[in-house]
């Protein structure tokens, strides 16, 4: 009994004994202690659920905006909040937390250390998203890719090429570099170069380019279009043809007028030329 009675007499926690943590005015502060920390457990839930959703709501409220971008911010906001309310409970039962605030960080640091390719991936993506260089359909070339813009990530870029095959591009090997996007505006400038031999008709073959292209009603009056003679070639006098037209309509455009062209100068008898070789053979003078 001596012996029990002795260990409730030493003292265990802050100079108190165990009789004294035992009294009704300590078992009240302690009462009020997990009160006081129960209540601020669950305002931080509620707050950080409360900011996540108004961060959330920026993007609904504005459809040009990108809502991946605000979800993730609305994701980082609330564990941010409720990090720093399990710091202020920790406190308020009064355990030391500079220690475990310290070794978080360190902690952090050697993830970050660890993850930087990632972290470059997250912080390009954040760019992407922010300022917008191409959107979910557009025709792009980016990171030596060319194909159709699928989904866009924080940390990825999907891309479907011309023949389908899906690509999944880092967003760190897309920020920072050149980023060509065909669809970025709604009109687009096609370039032709028609070659015809040097005996042929100039002022005719030129009838029959316009004839074709201009009347196709693919066509743009405005910006005019435009084509001369860019070049007396070793084998044919070169026509450059400029026409604009809509960028979804380009490649058929382009297509079709190539085609349609050698037709017309098949029927109208223009010759398009192609390399030849003239070879002169010189006798000797005994022969």
């Amino acid at each position: 009994m001596d012996e029990i009675e002795g260990l409730i007499e030493t003292p265990i926690m802050g100079g108190r004994s165990l009789a004294d943590m035992l009294t009704l005015e300590w078992m009240l502060g302690l009462g009020g202690k997990l009160l006081a920390a129960t209540l601020i457990f669950f305002a931080a839930l509620w707050l950080s659920g409360f900011v996540a959703r108004r961060i959330r709501r920026i993007s609904e409220k504005r459809p040009h905006i990108d809502d991946t971008l605000f979800s993730f911010l609305g994701n980082i906001a609330r564990w941010a909040i409720l990090l720093i309310g399990f710091t202020l409970v920790l406190n308020n039962l009064g355990v030391q937390t500079t220690s475990i605030i310290a070794a978080m960080g360190a902690a952090g640091l050697a993830i970050g250390l660890a993850i930087q390719g990632t972290l470059s991936n997250l912080a390009a993506g954040v760019m992407i998203v922010v300022f917008r260089p191409f959107n979910k359909g557009n025709f792009v070339e980016v990171a030596g890719k060319l194909g159709t813009v699928k989904d866009i990530s924080l940390f990825t870029t999907e891309l479907a090429s011309l023949d389908n095959v899906q690509h999944i591009v880092p967003n760190s090997e897309i920020w920072g570099r050149v980023i060509t996007n065909f669809s970025a505006y709604p009109l687009r400038r096609i370039e032709w170069v028609f070659g015809v031999a040097y005996s042929a008709d100039l002022k005719r073959a030129e009838e029959i380019i316009k004839r074709t292209i201009y009347d196709d009603p693919r066509a743009l009056a405005d910006p005019p279009p435009w084509m001369q003679v860019s070049n007396l070639g070793d084998f044919s006098v070169d026509f450059m043809v400029r026409v604009w037209c809509d960028a979804a309509n380009f490649w058929d455009f382009k297509n079709d007028m190539m085609r349609a062209v050698k037709e017309n100068f098949d029927r109208e008898g223009i010759e398009i030329p192609f390399p030849t070789r003239t070879v002169f053979q010189h006798r000797e003078a005994a022969e």
